[in-house]
């Protein structure tokens, strides 16, 4: 088991919930808009938030937006460690830092007493990009050298007495991210946090994300994750989730599950499973939802859901673990359904 960490008040590592991240596309210092970016992403299942921190103004907002939400706030920051110690000032939550390319390691030392002195972590590691030259000459580039070059940051910093860290090896390449974190979860009891970079378009996106994080997951292996996507930051969120619903390590959500069709669907079934999607994506309780084919095998094959629905020629029929309870006419279908949701949540 992975050693706790504190993020605000969201702790990860250590047996607790896997937590969900995502990153704004936008200067955190338009504070408005990065309130309402919290806020937005909060309602639908997002844990801690990231801001890239590029400038003094920057660094200045966190102080800003820490009045007006509660969600964990994450500072990421290259290249000056003054803007790691101003946001620290400021309130985030936590670092992420490359200590690499903030000034020496007289810079990283005092990042790493400002952490110390506000008991707040850090998250370091490594990606394809930024593999140390000394480990990519001698292993080349894989799982070795990107585990090690990370391992080397975290080494800097216990150095100088930081013991709240987190770790990511990320990757564009699915296998190799998945080994990395492997290797590097052999070698240290400090959280990991998952993610494939540069995954790309919502549709392959998901895909990598869900084979690499998934993966892991299922073996035990990751304390938060964020599924990195080329779109709306709402879908990175959704995404995570599904794949957290998928394995079961998020009671908090709704599981929907659908069926594919075939000739026996006589009803839109597929755009009303969307619909269904939509409505239920915002509800932050357990409960599992199935938009069925056919009444022939729907009912019995959605047995365990708490609430479903299968249509014929003229109607829908709504049931609940697998016995159905009404019969309604295809265009009543939607509001007599979202309305049995609403009352499973009662």
């Amino acid at each position: 088991m992975s050693k706790q960490v504190s993020i605000g008040k969201v702790n990860i590592g250590g047996g607790n919930p896997i937590a969900i991240q995502s990153m704004a596309t936008f200067k955190i210092s338009d504070t408005q808009r990065a309130v309402e970016e919290i806020k937005r992403l909060k309602a639908v299942g997002c844990d801690i938030m990231r801001f890239s921190v590029s400038d003094e103004q920057d660094a200045n907002a966190f102080s800003v937006i820490k009045k007006q939400v509660d969600t964990p706030l994450v500072a990421d920051i290259h290249f000056d460690y003054k803007l790691a110690l101003k946001s620290i000032d400021g309130g985030a939550d936590k670092i992420r830092i490359n200590p690499g390319n903030i000034g020496g390691e007289d810079k990283v030392e005092q990042v790493a007493k400002a952490l110390r002195a506000n008991k707040i972590p850090v998250r370091v590691g490594s990606n394809t990009g930024s593999i140390e030259k000394e480990f990519l000459t001698k292993y080349g580039k894989n799982e070795v050298s990107l585990g090690e070059s990370a391992l080397k940051k975290v080494a800097l910093l216990e150095k100088f007495g930081v013991e709240d860290i987190v770790i990511s090896v990320k990757a564009s390449d699915v296998r190799l991210m998945v080994k990395a974190y492997e290797y590097v979860a052999k070698k240290t009891q400090y959280p990991l946090h998952l993610g494939v970079t540069e995954a790309g378009t919502e549709y392959s996106g998901v895909i990598k994300n869900s084979i690499g994080i998934g993966s892991l997951l299922l073996n035990g292996i990751g304390d938060t994750i964020r599924v990195s996507l080329s779109a709306d930051t709402e879908r990175e969120v959704i995404a995570a989730k599904s794949i957290l619903s998928a394995l079961d390590l998020r009671k908090d959500c709704v599981t929907l599950v659908a069926c594919p069709t075939c000739g026996r669907c006589e009803w839109d079934c597929m755009p009303f499973a969307k619909k269904v999607e939509d409505y239920v994506k915002n509800i932050n309780k357990p409960l599992k939802v199935a938009v069925m084919g056919c009444p022939v095998n729907g009912p019995g094959e959605a047995v365990d859901a708490d609430i479903g629905v299968a249509g014929s020629k003229q109607h829908c029929y709504v049931f609940k673990k697998g016995k159905i309870i009404l019969k309604v006419e295809k265009e009543q279908i939607e509001s007599v359904f979202f309305g049995e949701i609403d009352k499973c949540l009662q």
